[in-house]
C-alpha cells in the first residue's frame, strides 16, 4: 500500500547534460538570490507572526500571506536545487514567488480552509522538536536556504565531484538528496504554521511525490 499523500509537495526532473565545472561558482552565481531570500525571509517572518493571531482568532490562515509564504518556500527551493542543496540543473533559477511550469523544481502546498486554532499554539515550539533535531543534523545549523554543510551539504558535494569526474549525476544520488530535501520542506510548512499536517517521519525519495493510498 502506498504512503497517505502529503499537501506539500516536492517535485524535481534531473537535467540532462550537466557542466561537469559550472557547481565549483554557483555560490557566486546564485549570490543575487541570497541577498533577496534573506529580506524575503525576513518579510516572512513578520507575516507569520500576523498570521498567527489570525488563525488563533478566526481558524484561518490569511490567503495573501498563505500565498506569500509558500512562495518563499518555493523560491528557497529553486534556488537550493540550482545550487547547494542538490545541483540538479543548470538553469538559473527565476527571480518570483509564483511557480514556473518549465522550471525543473516545484514546490506547493494545498490551501486548508480551516486550521486548529489551538495546534497553533505549540506547532513551532513543541510538536515539531523532533523534526527539528533531525533537521539540525540534515542541514548542519537548518540554514533555510540550503548553503551550508550536513548531511544534505555532503551528499551535494560527492554530487558535484561525481559530475567533474564522470558527467553524469549519480541517480541514487539524486533519489536521496530530493528525498532529503522533501522532509525539510514539509517540516518547514508545518513550523511555519501553513498546514496542520503532521510531517512524516519518512523519507520518500525521487523526483516526485508518492501516490496516495487507496
Amino acid at each position: 500500500m502506498s504512503p497517505p499523500a502529503h499537501p506539500a509537495r516536492l517535485t524535481a526532473v534531473l537535467d540532462a547534460p550537466l557542466s561537469r565545472w559550472l557547481w565549483l561558482v554557483k555560490w557566486l552565481l546564485a549570490f543575487p538570490h541570497y541577498v533577496v531570500l534573506f529580506f524575503l525571509w525576513v518579510a516572512f517572518v513578520g507575516t507569520s507572526v500576523v498570521a498567527f493571531f489570525a488563525i488563533l482568532l478566526t481558524g484561518r490562515y490569511p490567503r495573501p500571506l498563505f500565498d506569500f509564504g509558500t512562495g518563499v518556500l518555493r523560491w528557497s527551493w529553486r534556488v537550493g536545487y540550482y545550487a547547494y542543496g542538490t545541483l540538479g540543473t543548470d538553469r538559473y533559477p527565476p527571480f518570483t514567488l509564483a511557480d514556473v511550469p518549465d522550471y525543473p523544481a516545484h514546490w506547493d502546498l494545498a490551501y486548508p480552509e480551516r486550521l486548529s486554532r489551538g495546534l497553533v499554539l505549540v506547532k513551532w515550539w513543541l510538536l515539531a522538536i523532533p523534526h527539528y533535531l533531525i533537521l539540525g543534523f540534515l542541514l548542519g545549523d537548518v540554514q533555510v536556504t540550503w548553503v551550508t554543510g550536513g548531511l544534505i551539504g555532503l551528499l551535494t558535494l560527492c554530487a558535484g565531484v561525481a559530475l567533474a569526474a564522470t558527467g553524469h549525476y549519480p541517480r541514487g544520488l539524486f533519489d536521496l538528496v530530493v528525498g532529503l530535501n522533501r522532509w525539510v520542506l514539509r517540516v518547514a510548512a508545518y513550523a511555519a504554521l501553513l498546514t496542520d499536517v503532521y510531517p512524516p517521519f519518512r523519507l520518500d525519495q525521487g523526483g516526485g511525490e508518492p501516490e496516495a493510498a487507496p
